[in-house]
């Protein structure tokens, strides 16, 4: 089945010198905010740094994560655009695709609950959780690069 004009509309990108290489570094400088923000905090939800207040912390770290998964989320969605019948096809980007949902109802479900507050077993174990499912999306996210024709990087010309 052809895939819609306006999606090929963007077809382009994949395929442009710089643009792809550039959106990639770009996603990875989101993902680098996300998970370093995410795992300074949710170490101290275990304990570590015990002199540093857990609220000050999060209001720092929480508006850093949500930057680091905007642009993330920016770079791979108009990486996604470019080429989207090759991602959809691919069942490692259909992996990543379903942990990013979980991860994002964990997190959901952690602040829901009050997770920042109460510090207790069940937060510990949801960041263990999300730190598990972010490694497994980095993972999958690598392994979808690493499936396309040629390698990472723009697609070749054709």
């Amino acid at each position: 089945m052809p895939e819609p004009r306006a999606i090929t509309a963007f077809a382009w990108i994949a395929t442009h010198p710089w643009l792809y290489p550039l959106l990639e570094a770009l996603h990875v400088v989101g993902i680098a905010l996300l998970l370093g923000s995410l795992a300074v905090l949710e170490l101290r939800v275990w304990g570590f740094g015990a002199a540093l207040p857990v609220a000050p912390l999060a209001r720092l770290a929480l508006p850093l994560t949500l930057a680091g998964f905007g642009l993330a989320a920016f770079t791979g969605l108009t990486m996604f655009i470019s080429q989207p019948g090759e991602l959809l096809a691919n069942r490692v980007f259909a992996v990543k695709m379903a942990l990013l949902m979980l991860a994002g109802l964990n997190a959901a479900s952690f602040h829901a609950r009050g997770g920042l507050q109460s510090l207790d077993r069940v937060a510990r174990a949801q960041t263990l959780i999300s730190l598990g499912l972010w490694g497994a999306v980095i993972s999958c996210g690598r392994c979808t690069a690493r499936s396309r024709p040629g390698g990472p990087g723009p697609a070749p010309r054709t």
